[in-house]
């Protein structure tokens, strides 16, 4: 599973909804909301400005949708990953690795740092975004805490709170990445993801393995 990512744009009458949202975090992700006009949403999206408000009425709900659609591409993406620890493994270590090296792609993908970048510069105006942001995180946990619980009653690792170390591997992948890797326009090269998720895996194992 690749890091989450905007779709690419799409084309024709049925895809303009998508088009438009697309487009809209596009341009609220670089001239912020205050500054982000509907004529440019529109020309981005290479529909008619009439479209837009057609479809969502106003800048503030094209806004809030598209910050829903991004948060909804980027939850997706993660349980994927997730999901892959969905049965005990045969190597699981090699298991944690992979996992924990696609979770540190999906949350370091320019759009989950535009995401986050765009929720804490507008959460003064709009302060039930970041809710929307700690939702995915929350789901993501969940899910995590389900995977790492059915591998414990497999005898493959030892843990009594499954949440609590879903929360502690989840802040194992991401702690040691600098705030340009979690906020900036910089990804992280592939040796740094390496090396931060070959720790996590150490760590986590020394505290849960069998």
């Amino acid at each position: 599973m690749t890091p989450a990512r905007t779709p690419a744009r799409p084309r024709g009458r049925v895809d303009k909804r998508q088009a438009i949202l697309v487009a809209a975090f596009t341009v609220f992700a670089t001239a912020g909301y205050a500054q982000a006009r509907v004529d440019q949403i529109a020309a981005e999206a290479g529909v008619a400005k009439a479209t837009v408000y057609s479809h969502f009425g106003d800048k503030e709900q094209v806004f809030r949708a598209a910050v829903q659609a991004l948060s909804e591409a980027a939850l997706a993406a993660n349980l994927a990953v997730v999901e892959e620890l969905a049965e005990p493994a045969g190597d699981l270590t090699a298991a944690l690795r992979t996992v924990g090296k696609e979770l540190v792609r999906c949350y370091c993908s320019p759009e989950s740092r535009a995401l986050r970048r765009l929720v804490c510069a507008e959460s003064g105006q709009f302060p039930d975004l970041p809710g929307i942001v700690d939702g995915v995180a929350r789901q993501v946990g969940r899910a995590l805490a389900d995977r790492l619980a059915r591998l414990a009653l497999s005898g493959a690792l030892r843990i009594d709170d499954p949440d609590m170390a879903a929360a502690q591997w989840a802040a194992l992948l991401t702690g040691p990445l600098g705030a340009g890797y979690q906020f900036g326009i910089e990804s992280p090269p592939e040796s740094e993801i390496d090396a931060v998720t070959d720790a996590a895996v150490t760590t986590f194992l020394a505290a849960f393995g069998p």
